[in-house]
């Protein structure tokens, strides 16, 4: 009888041995609505097949193996107006005015088929690591430029801001309806006189939205 008991003992001690065995194998694909720790994972999105392609470093650069449409344009950025009027400047502003006035010197900067001075004074800006503020205006498809480098229109009075130049010429009209060409030249300036500083006259204004 004792051994009778016993064996019964140790056949039920098997039997709870490969019960837990199953429910221990079994957990993963049970207990899926169960709350736990959550781990996550963040994956590669996968390409759109239409999508362009992003420019690598190399191609963002002058000189770089990039797009066939690209090509090469002159940037530079200015203040030195206000070196001779100072006193008109807002006092907590007058050091940030660099000693000769060139805040982006002569820059040779890509550009590509299509892109306008707007594109790649942001682009090259942000390259340097030079501040700048903008008015966007998607119905005309247009950005206004209201400061650089900290500097903005109506820091040194009523009549100033910035303003650019193609090749010499003044446009009428917003800095990202203006497209560029090959070898252009760019030069964005701040005028404390509505461009006659500048040595324009009769100008009707800065950058216009429109």
């Amino acid at each position: 009888m004792r051994k009778y008991k016993t064996g019964i003992l140790i056949t039920g001690a098997i039997l709870a041995v490969l019960v837990v065995s199953y429910m221990l194998g079994g957990q993963d694909s049970r207990n899926a609505g169960v709350p736990g720790p959550v781990s996550e994972s963040v994956s590669e999105p996968e390409a759109m097949p239409n999508a362009l392609p992003a420019r690598s470093e190399e191609t963002a650069q002058p000189g770089g193996s990039g797009d066939n449409d690209a090509f090469t344009v002159l940037l530079s950025v200015r203040c030195d107006t206000l070196l001779g009027n100072m006193d008109l400047l807002k006092e907590n502003k007058r050091e940030l005015v660099p000693e000769d006035g060139v805040i982006l010197p002569q820059t040779e900067a890509l550009a590509y088929a299509g892109e306008s001075v707007f594109q790649v004074l942001q682009r090259e800006l942000k390259r340097a690591g030079i501040h700048l503020e903008f008015m966007s205006t998607p119905i005309y498809n247009s950005a206004y430029i209201e400061g650089i480098y900290n500097l903005y229109e109506f820091d040194a009075g009523e009549l100033s801001g910035w303003m650019y130049s193609v090749n010499g010429w003044y446009p009428s009209y917003g800095c990202s309806r203006y497209p560029l060409a090959p070898d252009d030249v760019i030069d964005w300036q701040y005028s404390c006189e509505l461009g006659r500083d500048l040595g324009e006259e009769g100008l009707d204004g800065f950058q216009k939205d429109e």
